[in-house]
C-alpha cells in the first residue's frame, strides 16, 4: 500500500477554539460522506513535515508562517482518498497560535472548493459535546496534551 505522509494543522485562535473544516463529498469514492476535520495535505515531492505544514496553513487558511514548530502529535492509519485508492496516511500535526480567526480560501484547489463546505472554530467544551464526526477521532486528546486549556 502506498504511503502518503501528510501535515496536519491544529490552527488555535485567540479564545483558545481549534479551526475545522467540514467535509462534504458529493461525487466519487466517499460521495454521501460528510465530516469535520483539520486543515492540512499531503507532503509534496521532496517537501518536509514543516514545509508542509507551512505551504497548507497558507493554501488553506491564507495565513503565512514560515516557521511551524515541531510537530506535536502524529498518528498513522489506512485511509481512502477521494478517487478510491487506499494509502496508509502518515500524518503529523503542528500547533499554529493565530492572532486573528479571518480565513481566505483564495488558493484553495479545485477539489478543496467542491468538498470544503465550511469553517467552524471549535472550543474544547464543543468538541467533547457534539456528534458530529470529527478528524482525527482523539483530536481533543491531542489538543490537551499539546497545552490547549479547556477554559473557553
Amino acid at each position: 500500500m502506498r504511503k502518503r505522509p501528510s501535515s496536519r494543522l491544529l490552527v488555535i485562535d485567540p479564545l483558545q477554539r481549534t479551526l475545522l473544516f467540514r467535509f462534504v463529498h458529493k461525487h466519487g469514492a466517499l460521495a454521501g460522506q460528510a465530516y469535520w476535520a483539520t486543515p492540512g495535505g499531503g507532503l509534496e515531492e521532496g517537501e518536509s513535515f514543516e514545509e508542509a505544514a507551512c505551504r497548507e496553513l497558507l493554501e488553506e487558511t491564507g495565513i503565512q508562517r514560515s516557521d511551524v514548530g515541531r510537530h506535536v502529535a502524529e498518528r498513522a492509519f489506512r485511509m481512502q482518498l477521494p478517487d478510491g485508492d487506499y494509502v496508509w496516511a502518515e500524518e503529523h500535526f503542528f500547533l499554529v497560535n493565530v492572532s486573528s480567526n479571518v480565513l481566505s480560501g483564495a488558493q484553495w484547489t479545485s477539489l478543496e472548493r467542491e468538498v470544503m463546505a465550511d469553517n467552524h472554530w471549535w472550543s474544547l467544551a464543543e468538541l467533547a459535546g457534539t456528534s458530529e464526526t470529527i478528524y482525527p477521532e482523539d483530536l481533543s486528546a491531542i489538543l490537551n496534551a499539546s497545552g490547549l486549556s479547556g477554559s473557553s
